[in-house]
């Protein structure tokens, strides 16, 4: 896999996601589904916040600059929020028209069509789920990430949708019900999107697997001296992630001895956590 990837993932979903949409909203209005015509939006708005996916990391990938010296990873991030605001946005409003569509008892009798069209739309859906998913998390990519259980939460809805079908006919409530439970499946999603694009935003603590495994690292460069490394502050920008720590050396060593052996576990760490790092060296007395 090459750096474009991504991007060509994302154009993909696209082209994807107005297919079904179109499909999803020809059989909901041949057969009158609230529910399916939620659905066909929950789709659709897979290829607008996959558009902004696009232009998050277009622009996450542009170099560092004197404006922005840690570059514009965080673009991407950006664009997280942009998903899980049209997602609350898109679910509120089919959760409304579920209840309305509730009180006045109104039923649906779904054919043939409905049922293919929401069978294809599962398989399609969640194979391009995992894969978003897997790119999202191979490249580092949060809002690639968001875009997969994007597609996964359609994919879940259209499963429920499509049970619904076969016993739909029984039942005059059961797409109003449907309705209300695919808007509950996008608010989740909502949720899972925006928890974690604004915790990295607002910025998080050191994971204690990466400390542990900082700490390893210390103990087979450093031989006998006790390292001790401490105060780890750790800046994620997108694909780019910045680690600052304090270690401590006897204060007699010479400032070249020093600086010596901060830089082989800099140069260590980097090679292995594919991060930038930067130690501070403390007299240990």
């Amino acid at each position: 896999m090459n750096d474009k990837t991504p991007l060509t993932t994302t154009w993909i979903s696209i082209f994807l996601n107005v297919l079904l949409a179109g499909l999803k909203f020809w059989a909901g209005i041949v057969s009158n589904s609230i529910a399916i015509l939620a659905d066909a939006w929950h789709t659709l708005s897979d290829s607008i916040s996959s558009l902004a996916v696009f232009f998050g990391l277009k622009f996450s990938a542009q170099p560092a600059d004197k404006e922005h010296p840690y570059g514009h990873g965080r673009a991407e991030l950006v664009a997280s929020l942009i998903v899980g605001v049209l997602l609350a946005v898109i679910g509120f409003s089919f959760l409304v028209e579920s209840i309305i569509k509730f009180q006045s008892r109104e039923s649906v009798h779904y054919g043939s069509l409905a049922i293919w069209v929401t069978a294809i739309s599962v398989v399609v859906k969640e194979v391009m789920a995992s894969y978003t998913i897997i790119i999202g998390k191979k490249f580092n990519y949060n809002s690639m990430k968001a875009d997969g259980w994007h597609h996964r939460s359609d994919a879940i809805s259209s499963l429920v949708i499509l049970i619904g079908i076969l016993l739909g006919n029984s039942f005059w409530w059961m797409d109003s019900v449907l309705g209300f439970l695919v808007s509950l499946a996008i608010f989740y999603t909502t949720y899972r999107i925006m928890k974690d694009s604004i915790s990295i935003l607002i910025g998080e603590g050191l994971e204690p697997e990466l400390e542990a495994e900082i700490m390893a690292y210390g103990e087979g460069l450093a031989g006998t001296l006790d390292l001790r490394p401490h105060h780890f502050m750790i800046h994620r920008y997108g694909n780019h992630t910045e680690l600052t720590f304090h270690i401590r050396l006897p204060g007699h060593f010479s400032l070249s001895q020093a600086h010596e052996i901060a830089s082989r576990y800099e140069n260590v760490l980097e090679k292995s956590l594919k991060m930038s790092v930067t130690i501070h060296v403390d007299d240990n007395g």
